[in-house]
């Protein structure tokens, strides 16, 4: 997926109420109830044999080579309580908002080496739940990664670096990266 991507899945996997089946017949048993009981369609979906599902199934295997296990695991929290999920989702896109943690290139345009010339800030900031909601509905259309990266660009900018409202037309915000983010 992405940096604000993938910190969007990570936040709202981290809403759960309960853990998420930590062994791999666990795991694949719980693909397997997703998928209406089919083992071919699980098969598809991990590139495996439908056989090898069914030992999974049955505890006949249960260590899986690397690749599979993160395959897996990615399965299993990507489908993971989609409810509470979507929950959290509408409340921090209604009410809460989001907290970014970043690091981002930030300057207004000014000669190279003046006090204003764009430099690298780590900046903690939370976001209005208009933007959160502008973010979820994003991910959820399918958008790219830039896509994302502007939106959230736009939160911080709105939020840590205009002041009371006053626009900086020549403002300047590039995300490097996003290690953290939360609602």
């Amino acid at each position: 997926m992405g940096i604000v991507g993938d910190s969007l899945e990570r936040a709202t996997a981290a809403k759960g109420t309960r853990p998420i089946p930590k062994s791999a017949g666990a795991q694949m048993r719980y693909l397997v109830k997703q998928h209406k009981g089919s083992t071919k369609a699980v098969a598809s979906l991990l590139g495996i044999s439908q056989r090898t599902v069914e030992r999974y199934v049955k505890d006949q295997i249960k260590t899986p080579r690397p690749e599979l296990a993160e395959h897996m695991a990615a399965e299993a929290t990507r489908r993971w309580q989609p409810l509470v999920k979507k929950r959290a989702r509408e409340q921090a896109a209604k009410r809460t908002g989001l907290v970014i943690e970043t690091r981002a290139r930030s300057g207004f345009t000014a000669a190279p080496g003046t006090t204003d010339d764009g430099r690298m800030r780590r900046i903690t900031q939370h976001v209005p739940p208009l933007y959160a909601g502008r973010l979820f509905a994003a991910q959820e259309a399918g958008a790219t990664e830039a896509e994302l990266r502007r939106i959230a660009a736009e939160a911080l900018q709105e939020s840590y670096f205009k002041d009371s409202g006053r626009r900086a037309s020549d403002l300047l915000v590039e995300l490097t990266d996003i290690d953290y983010l939360d609602y």
